[in-house]
């Protein structure tokens, strides 16, 4: 019996010296690394290991359900302008 493989969602986060992230879907399950494609692997590994750890304490694995998309907004420089001419 082939195993169903799962897709879970994960955000990832630009701090000031390191990039961090997490999956909504598999709460406390998150990790961090010098690179984005660093964060990645580590995510792939934490979220390997968080199933596992589920599945050795016999509780259900979460079926994804997190939908991501990407809102697109105007420069906010361009927003700026816009609010000054507005107000004048």
């Amino acid at each position: 019996m082939a195993v169903k493989s799962q897709v879970y969602a994960i955000v990832i986060e630009k701090g000031a010296r390191n990039y961090s992230a997490y999956a909504p879907d598999l709460p406390g399950c998150i990790a961090t690394g010098k690179t984005r494609r660093q964060v990645e692997a580590r995510m792939r590994q934490a979220i390997a290991l968080h199933v596992q750890g589920l599945l050795e304490d016999g509780e259900a694995i979460p079926v994804p359900s997190t939908v991501t998309a990407t809102v697109s907004m105007p420069a906010a420089q361009a927003i700026a302008r816009k609010r000054r001419g507005a107000a004048g």
